[in-house]
């Protein structure tokens, strides 16, 4: 178990800096201090790791969107989702790169996760989100759009780090990124009768 753990840590550096096409096994072997034999015999190859990683990532990164909700405030809900996912973002650069780096590719060794496991729960989310703008306790807004525009505000901290940096000059990121989107969206959230 600790030499699969080695492993799958060395893979994320390596895949997140490199991508999949310029990793190689070699490459992870070095990272994880073990021969390219001895990673072969916890992982039949490449794939296998770089799959195993993403579904590792998948599960963590939907964590945050299951535990919103439906019988909760709205607003702050929705503003924990966002506070979560920034966190995670900030918390987990190199898992951050690693997705994103999947999904420009076309989402080759992920789109069947995709399919059976996030939609299904993309899809119940959202309707907890229309539930709540049907019932007033919500701004009227497209459910859809609001779980990508959270998704894209959020990761835009962990994948743009340098360019954050440099822009912000000494500010906190972290704290100007939690402040600024914490405002943001609950002025958009924010039923028009409150």
């Amino acid at each position: 178990m600790r030499n699969r753990r080695l492993i799958l840590d060395a893979a994320l550096e390596v895949f997140s800096r490199d991508g999949y096409g310029g990793a190689t096994l070699d490459a992870i072997a070095k990272g994880a201090g073990l021969s390219k034999p001895n990673l072969l015999y916890y992982f039949d190859g490449k794939t296998e790791i770089y799959v195993t990683l993403l579904s590792q990532l998948l599960e963590t990164w939907l964590d945050p969107l299951i535990e919103l909700d439906p019988d909760g405030d709205p607003v702050e809900e929705l503003l924990g989702y966002v506070r979560l996912k920034l966190d995670m973002a900030l918390e987990l650069p190199a898992e951050s790169r690693l997705f994103a780096g999947e999904m420009l590719q076309g989402a080759p060794h992920m789109a069947l996760h995709l399919r059976d496991e996030l939609r299904p729960l993309f899809n119940l989310k959202c309707k907890a989100i229309q539930d709540w703008i049907d019932e007033g306790r919500l701004a009227p807004v497209d459910p859809t759009h609001l779980i990508f525009s959270i998704w894209s505000s959020t990761q835009h901290y962990a994948d743009f780090k340098v360019q954050i940096s440099v822009l912000l000059d000494d500010e906190d990121p972290a704290a100007a990124a939690h402040k600024h989107l914490e405002q943001m969206f609950r002025k958009l959230l924010q039923p028009v009768n409150h």
